[in-house]
């Protein structure tokens, strides 16, 4: 079932998000101080083109008072905006019976893009 909803994602609109992610963080890591956060997006951008069968996790270390920083700085510049980009999508896609999954997983992605350096997806464990 994730094989097919991971087609499906990429078909509708996953890849796009997965490239923007990618760019953007490819972008912020032209200047030094951008590169934690841009290495965070491209990993995040790869993850967001197939998030079938995956759920959020914590990051390892995601407690401390570095990522607590680097959260707040994300928060202020880019977390607010995809995480609402993130719930806009959602709710449009509740709108049909078929479109719900996807609902779904753009709202398991709102806290990974609200604080990334303290959760991500992670495979699902069988």
């Amino acid at each position: 079932m994730s094989f097919i909803g991971n087609v499906l994602w990429l078909i509708f609109g996953g890849f796009l998000a997965g490239i923007g992610y990618v760019l953007g963080g490819l972008v912020l890591c032209i200047t030094i101080i951008g590169i934690p956060f841009g290495l965070r997006a491209i990993g995040f951008g790869w993850s967001v083109m197939l998030p079938f069968g995956k759920e959020v996790g914590k990051v390892d270390g995601g407690e401390g008072f570095l990522a607590m920083l680097f959260n707040l700085i994300w928060l202020f510049f880019f977390g607010w905006e995809l995480a609402l980009a993130h719930v806009i999508l959602g709710i449009i896609f509740f709108v049909t019976i078929i479109g719900i999954p996807f609902g779904r997983k753009h709202f398991q992605l709102v806290p990974v893009s609200l604080l990334p350096f303290s959760y991500t997806l992670t495979p699902i464990e069988k």
